[in-house]
């Protein structure tokens, strides 16, 4: 479980993955305290660490406020530059699902840029199903962009 500490490593990784355009529609790099927000105490978030640097991270965050969507949660995992496709992303989803169905969490989605086809792979590969896609869901640079649906259920929980 990633922990305050982790909050500075956490941002620098999410301001690659802002900076690389590919990721989230977000453009205005992340302090490692508005990090600290994430940390909401019924939330998981997890690192991947490489010889205590943290490598990755998989965080959730809530859906909806209303009570009946308390099971769900949003899913974001990001990567470092130098540790993309080598695993640290698939590690970090990887205990991201038991963190979640450990708080009682009964689906997790997320929303991938279409061409991002790692993503959709490691996720797809982890039991994630493509709901559908989202048209013209933001503007990146000055232009639409599409993002896919994806969720997955958590059988323990259900």
């Amino acid at each position: 479980m990633a922990n305050l500490a982790d909050s500075a490593a956490m941002a620098h990784i999410y301001n690659q993955g802002i900076e690389d355009g590919t990721a989230t529609f977000e453009t205005r790099p992340r302090s490692p305290r508005e990090v600290e927000l994430w940390f909401d105490g019924n939330h998981p978030i997890v690192v991947v660490e490489e010889e205590g640097e943290v490598i990755a991270f998989a965080a959730t965050f809530e859906y909806r406020p209303r009570a009946c969507y308390a099971g769900i949660a949003e899913l974001s995992v990001y990567v470092a530059r130098a540790w993309r496709r080598r695993g640290a992303g698939r590690l970090a989803l990887e205990e991201a699902l038991r963190a979640a169905e450990g708080a009682g969490l009964w689906k997790l989605l997320s929303r991938v840029f279409p061409e991002n086809a790692g993503s959709r792979a490691l996720v797809r590969s982890l039991g994630f199903r493509e709901v559908g896609t989202y048209e013209k869901h933001g503007r990146l640079d000055g232009a639409w962009r599409d993002v896919i649906i994806v969720e997955r259920l958590i059988e323990a929980n259900l």
